[in-house]
């Protein structure tokens, strides 16, 4: 089931009265047509933002608002925005006086790794990952699409002297918010299981991305603190277990794990989502003194935290990362860098060709078909959307060169990279959509 398919809470009008009458009336006794939302309104709202194509559009214009921005006359303004430092210097020992870009990307992120942690949750205990027949090849095809634009990174890294080679890991993420809202734009006509191949190939991305942030791009690591997060994550753990969902109990023990990871050196969005898997995935079944759960919590609160992670979290983030200059002396400069060369390579070649071999090879050995309808273009398709880098990419060039000459040129090269993945994908999604229409195959369907 996907998040907007959750039913939301119904807010019960006055009796007799219409939902939309009774809209109306809200709206009316506020005094204004725009100073509040009333229940149904904001139900709207929330649902709009759970949309995959809304979190990428929202994403887009981030992005777009700061390139301009960091691009013209204003730019001292951006980047003094972005350097603002916020929050005490020592609070009880802690230090949070960060940046707005670091508050953006430690503490905002971490929401967004917390519904990351949900759905990898929901999926492992009861989705497609807990399937090994339907699951092989996506998750193979993911280890292969990080594998292969990894080793292309390194290769040009390694071969010239002023090389970075501790990016690495920068262009082996899948943006996952961006590559379903191109298929879900650009798909039409497509056989539905190839979303579901996509779907779990970046959620797997996901899950290895945050491992290797917590191997690769963690600082020197405090015990102490990361055992007493790890043990505030326990209790947080217990408590949901137990169904205690009180938000004045559990918010504030999320951000104590969250203070304390930080703290520790570990980055701190590895506490989203180590949060988000202690949430119980399945419903719980009725016994003699209870009802039977219609949601699971993890479901129920991914959808309640969804519309934060895609309407706040990540737009957010995008703008503070995104503000890069492109003017053409800047240009000549990355496409001369051994960095943006391996991330623009490995984003729009290394990614098609990792997915595409990986998956042909299991399937081949294996001899495990592709999903119902589908054609070995269509994963090459696929492929190449997963090329869509954006967010876990801009992350981790953050975390590689901890805001040094190499991070500017990778963020430009991360973009570059993306949106040329995205253009190649879309127009390929849009000719194997149109094949399949043509040749009307009887799987194919609208994929949204």
């Amino acid at each position: 089931m996907k998040p907007n398919d959750v039913p939301d809470d119904r807010v019960p009008g006055p009796a007799g009265a219409s939902p939309s009458s009774g809209d109306l009336t809200d709206t009316a006794s506020s005094g204004g047509l725009f100073r509040t939302l009333t229940p149904g309104g904001l139900r709207n709202f929330t649902d709009t933002l759970r949309n995959e194509t809304t979190g990428g559009v929202l994403l887009l214009l981030a992005a777009v608002v700061a390139l301009v921005w960091a691009n013209s006359g204003a730019a001292d303004g951006y980047a003094a925005l972005r350097d603002t430092v916020l929050g005490p210097a020592d609070l009880l020992g802690f230090h949070l006086d960060l940046t707005a870009a670091t508050w953006a990307k430690d503490g905002l992120l971490a929401i967004f790794f917390f519904v990351v942690g949900l759905e990898l949750k929901r999926e492992i205990v009861d989705g497609e990952l807990r399937r090994p027949a339907t699951a092989a090849l996506p998750i193979v095809g993911a280890i292969g699409g990080m594998a292969v634009p990894a080793l292309i990174y390194t290769a040009v890294n390694l071969a010239s002297s002023d090389g970075a080679p501790q990016g690495w890991a920068i262009p082996t993420a899948t943006d996952i918010a961006f590559a379903v809202a191109v298929l879900a734009i650009f798909g039409r006509g497509l056989p539905t299981a190839l979303r579901a191949f996509l779907l779990t190939l970046a959620v797997v991305d996901d899950l290895l991305a945050i491992i290797v942030i917590a191997v690769f791009y963690s600082d020197s690591i405090s015990v102490t603190w990361l055992v007493a997060s790890l043990a505030t994550i326990a209790l947080f753990a217990v408590l949901v277990q137990r169904r205690v969902t009180a938000p004045w109990l559990l918010l504030p023990l999320a951000v104590v794990a969250w203070v304390l990871m930080h703290e520790s050196g570990i980055h701190a969005t590895i506490a989203g989502v180590l949060l988000g898997f202690t949430v119980p995935a399945l419903a719980r079944p009725a016994t003699s003194d209870r009802p039977a759960e219609e949601l699971s919590l993890a479901e129920h609160w991914e959808h309640r935290w969804r519309p934060i992670s895609a309407g706040l979290a990540v737009p957010v983030f995008a703008f503070f990362a995104a503000g890069v200059a492109l003017d053409p002396a800047s240009l000549a400069t990355a496409a001369g860098s051994p960095v943006a060369q391996g991330v623009v390579l490995g984003l729009v070649l290394g990614k098609p060709i990792g997915i595409v071999l990986a998956t042909l090879l299991v399937s081949r050995l294996t001899r495990t078909p592709l999903g119902s309808g589908l054609r070995w273009l269509d994963i090459v398709a696929a492929g190449f959307v997963a090329g869509i880098g954006f967010t876990v990419s801009l992350l981790i060039s953050e975390l590689a060169f901890a805001g040094g000459d190499g991070a500017e040129v990778a963020r430009a090269a991360i973009l570059i990279g993306s949106a040329t993945a995205a253009v190649l994908g879309a127009v390929l999604l849009t000719l194997r959509g149109r094949w399949h229409v043509a040749n009307a195959t009887p799987e194919a369907s609208t994929a949204r």
